[in-house]
């Protein structure tokens, strides 16, 4: 079985938007930043052989205010420029009471049986509580990514925070493995 780290992607992999102190989505490729230390943490953890795989919620599809080619786009880029696996998307709102919007873990667990991977080996990496709780769902480690959004933390206590994806690497390599 392989070890996988899990990653959402607005907030992690790249810059959310950020107003009135809540995190949303770039609403365009060209306004998609990549936060510096990004690539080389995920080639780090890739070189340690971890799967990296993109866990995402993009309910502004069903919310009708993105358009679903805008959200391909951004993650097709991303597979592009990135060294990633896959990125899974749930492109569902709260209403529809899906299983792959986060926090239930159904991403993780259709990533687990399609790519063989042992979830008790694996993190999940957010900067959200609906990420964190996602991931242990799962039965996954896991880090939050503290942006200091102004919302509540609903979820169980992360395993690791930090506020980098080059800080959370360092502690999969070093504390994790």
């Amino acid at each position: 079985m392989q070890r996988a780290v899990f990653l959402d992607r607005d907030g992690v992999l790249n810059e959310a938007v950020v107003r009135d102190g809540k995190p949303y989505p770039p609403s365009s490729l060209a306004s998609l930043q990549i936060p510096k230390d990004v690539t080389h943490a995920l080639q780090i953890l890739k070189e340690a052989g971890f799967l990296l795989i993109g866990a995402t919620n993009q309910p502004d599809v069903a919310r009708g205010t993105t358009p679903r080619k805008t959200v391909e786009a951004i993650n097709d880029y991303l597979l592009e420029i990135l060294p990633l696996d896959a990125i899974l998307v749930c492109y569902h709102d709260n209403a529809d009471q899906c299983t792959c919007r986060k926090p239930s873990p159904g991403l993780l667990l259709q990533s687990a049986t399609q790519y063989n991977i042992d979830l008790s080996q694996s993190v999940m990496i957010g900067d959200r509580w609906k990420d964190i709780e996602a991931g242990k769902q799962a039965g996954c480690k896991t880090v939050w990514l503290d942006c200091n959004y102004q919302e509540p933390f609903l979820a169980r206590a992360p395993d690791f925070t930090t506020s980098t994806l080059s800080g959370a690497a360092k502690w999969i390599i070093n504390d994790f493995l």
